[in-house]
């Protein structure tokens, strides 16, 4: 026997009056809210150098004084301190490095200590154990190889323990003023694809990718300043799941504003 093609009244009114509309389903509006908009594919990149520097002056506007939220005296804390901040936040790491630099507060004394005693200080941030070798490890050869002192470029400080391109951008930027590259933490990314000024990563997670697209369309002389104002306004506006779109100075140069459920 024949199955009916014959749809009933209740599917055929459902297609109806959806007739002309495309609604993308719930999981992928999800990942647009967390992830961005479609990528602006068409927009030249000219036009994207414009627009960049429109949200550059905004960031200027509202965070005039947007620096690296991780507390520290000098290079070698900043250093340490931003190699504890792997899977932790600014504010855990705030916490611990304090009590960590008045009992070691020079590359010499770190290489020369107990690392059951550091591993206690440094629990809360996570990964203490592999953070632990990292900080000793780099703090030795610090004292070996560079004099005590944190290196200022970038090859000799990705052959420290620990220490990966983001962090030597951290060190680079913000302890000597460099502009090597742009800092790409997982507010960065996030809004880099919410404001369309990423096109060639596959999603706010590809580090290399998002940073190489960054410095094609902001000048050298921001590439610091770009990142500390985005972490901040990652931080008070625009969050992961809720961005503050109505209140957000951003949003008329942003091609994701107000479409956050």
């Amino acid at each position: 026997m024949k199955r009916s093609t014959r749809q009933s009244p209740r599917i055929v009114a459902a297609t109806e009056s959806t007739a002309g509309r495309t609604r993308a389903p719930a999981a992928d509006r999800t990942d647009h809210a967390i992830h961005g908009p479609t990528r602006l594919v068409n927009e030249p990149l000219p036009e994207k150098k414009r627009r960049a520097a429109r949200i550059l002056a905004g960031l200027k506007k509202r965070y005039p004084e947007a620096d690296c939220a991780l507390k520290h005296y000098d290079a070698f804390e900043l250093l340490v301190a931003t190699i504890l901040s792997a899977q932790c936040t600014d504010e855990t790491v705030n916490k611990v490095t304090p009590v960590l630099f008045a009992k070691y507060p020079t590359p010499t004394a770190l290489a020369a200590a107990n690392s059951e005693d550091v591993e206690t200080i440094i629990h809360a941030t996570g990964f203490f154990r592999q953070k632990t070798r990292s900080i000793l490890a780099t703090s030795t050869i610090l004292v070996q190889e560079f004099a005590g002192c944190v290196p200022d470029n970038m090859e000799a400080l990705l052959t420290l323990p620990g220490v990966a391109r983001k962090t030597a951008n951290v060190v680079l930027g913000t302890a000597f003023g460099k502009n090597e590259g742009v800092v790409v933490d997982t507010h960065v990314g996030r809004l880099a694809s919410r404001l369309g000024l990423t096109w060639t990563a596959k999603d706010a997670k590809d580090a290399v990718k998002i940073e190489n697209d960054l410095r094609r369309v902001v000048p050298r002389k921001q590439w610091t300043y770009l990142s500390h104002a985005l972490i901040w306004h990652g931080r008070k506006v625009c969050s992961a799941r809720r961005p503050a779109c109505h209140e957000c100075s951003l949003a008329k140069h942003c091609p994701s504003a107000g479409q956050f459920a």
